[in-house]
This record gives C-alpha cells, structure tokens and sequence, in this order.
C-alpha cells in the first residue's frame, strides 16, 4: 500500500489561490514573498486579487499553479510520498516534493519554462483540442495521416479523454476527421498554443540551457514522469526527460496505470482544483483518491 502525491498543471489556476494559505500559514507567508522577490513581480498579488484574464497569461499561469501547489505541499507537516508524477508544469512540483529540485531552482525554471512557451506561442500560432470518447489508437492514426500539417497526440488524459496538439489548420482538419470517426466531441481549447507538440521546440532549447545549468539532486522517492510513464530515480535521466516533455506527449493514463501497478493505493492531488482526482478515478476506480489545497 503506497501513498502517490500528485501535482497539477496549466488549466487548474483560479482568482483567489493560495489567500487562504498566505492569510493563515506564516510558513506559506514566507515562500510568497520569497517567489514575488525571484520573479521580479508580485506574482502573490494576481493570484489572490487578480482577474481569470490576468492569471491565463502562461507567464502567470504556470508559476502561480506551481506555486500553490509546492507551498501547499511544504505546508504539511506529515507528508511522506512514497512516489509523485505531475501533469506536465505540475512535473516541477512534483520534482521538489521529492527533493530533486529546490523551492528558489525550481520556480526559475518555471518562469524560464513559461516565457519560453510564450515566444514560442507567438512564433507560431497554433492550439490544442480535446478529443472525447474515440480510441486513442484510431487518435493516432488520424493525426499520422495529416502531413501537411504538425498534428500529434498531446495529453493521454484518461481514458476516452485525449487532448490534440498542432497548427491552427491542422487541428479544424482533425477535429473534423475525429467526429467523422465517431468522437463524441472534438473541441478546441481557449489555450496560447500547441503544447507537448514539436511546435514548441524553440522553448525546448531554451529551456534545456537552464536545466543542464541546474543542480538535480538524487530523488527521496520515484517520479513517475510524462514522456516514459514510469518511475524514475536517475537524476540525470530527470533532466533528459523534463527537456524531452515540452515537446513529448504527457502520457498521463499510463503514469498513473503504472503507478498503480507498482503498488500506489493512494492518491492525494496537490495544489488548485481536482482535475487529477477525477482523471485518476477514470483511469482506476478501485484507488483512493483526496486533495490538499
């Protein structure tokens, strides 16, 4: 019986975040202020007061989510993961949870990895759709079949549950072949671009300079990570492996199959929203699952 802690990604943000934490945990207090000196800005500020606008922004977004999540989980007195996986930004929480990478190291990098994103995003103007109720084999057979357009399979969500990730062009073709091939629903998503596609590959060779520059210290527990779906404990294999997630598809189905297959029984999601404790309970319903925010 294994205790799994899981983190969060882009999409769980909400206006008021992480106030309560701030309000009532001097320890909380403390990180804030330290994150808002590291930014450069007082991220605390557009989290706890800030409009759904302001906080989509992706240089916003991904370190507000991170933090909430990291300072929530640094909060706990009696935390003891026995193995984390994040969904996609939520990686960089999990890998402070299990002490490969420190609160200051880990936030650099997510401010690094979000403007990165950003230029990338307005590089090349593309998006992302979500892909309801066909096999994601028939998925992949219909983005290989679209060459003249960059389509891939982005986020292995749950079952039944498959975002796409590509060229504007190219995802109204899939989402039309999708539907044709008996999806339930193909939906474009309100996102800046395409994640975890090779359109991203501009922020990729950013974002690898400051990670082979970053201390990565040998993990307390496995990380079961997006691009291999299983655990890891090599540091240097860490590193490779969140380089490889920007344009790697975040095969999140299978993280949490193997998670649970290595003898997780437990859940607990760390950080704004449930989205993770409902895809987990797609994924196996037999687990328990929880939240901390």
């Amino acid at each position: 019986m294994k205790h799994a802690y899981v983190f969060p990604g882009q999409g769980s943000q909400f206006p008021g975040m992480g106030k309560n934490l701030y309000e009532t945990n001097e320890k909380a207090k403390s990180l804030f202020e330290q994150a808002n000196d590291i930014l450069g800005f007082r991220i605390s500020d557009i989290m706890f007061e800030g409009t759904d606008e302001q906080l989509k922004q992706t240089n916003v977004t991904q370190p507000a989510v991170f933090l909430h999540s990291v300072i929530a989980f640094l909060c706990l007195e009696d935390a003891q993961p026995d193995m984390v996986a994040g969904h996609s930004l939520g990686e960089f929480s999990a890998l402070v949870a299990n002490k490969v990478l420190s609160f200051e190291d880990a936030l650099k990098l997510v401010a690094i990895r979000a403007n990165a994103m950003q230029k990338a995003c307005e590089l090349n103007p593309s998006t992302m759709a979500a892909v309801l109720a066909l096999d994601d084999a028939k998925v992949e057979e219909i983005c290989a079949s679209i060459t003249d357009e960059v389509v891939v399979a982005a986020n292995y969500n749950c079952p039944g549950q498959l975002v796409i990730s590509g060229s504007i062009q190219g995802i109204d073709i899939a989402c039309e072949k999708m539907k044709a091939a008996g999806a339930k629903r193909a939906l474009v998503l309100p996102v800046g671009g395409a994640f975890h596609s090779p359109l991203m590959l501009p922020a990729q060779e950013e974002l690898q300079a400051a990670i082979e520059a970053t201390a990565f210290n040998t993990p307390a527990c496995p990380v079961y990570q997006n691009v291999v779906a299983r655990a890891v404990t090599d540091h240097m294999e860490i590193k490779q492996n969140l380089i490889a997630q920007l344009t790697g598809a975040v095969r999140w189905t299978q993280s949490v199959q193997a998670m649970i297959a290595d003898g997780a029984t437990r859940f607990t999601e760390v950080g704004p929203g449930k989205v993770l404790q409902g895809l987990v309970a797609k994924i196996d319903k037999t687990v328990a699952t929880d939240g901390v925010n």
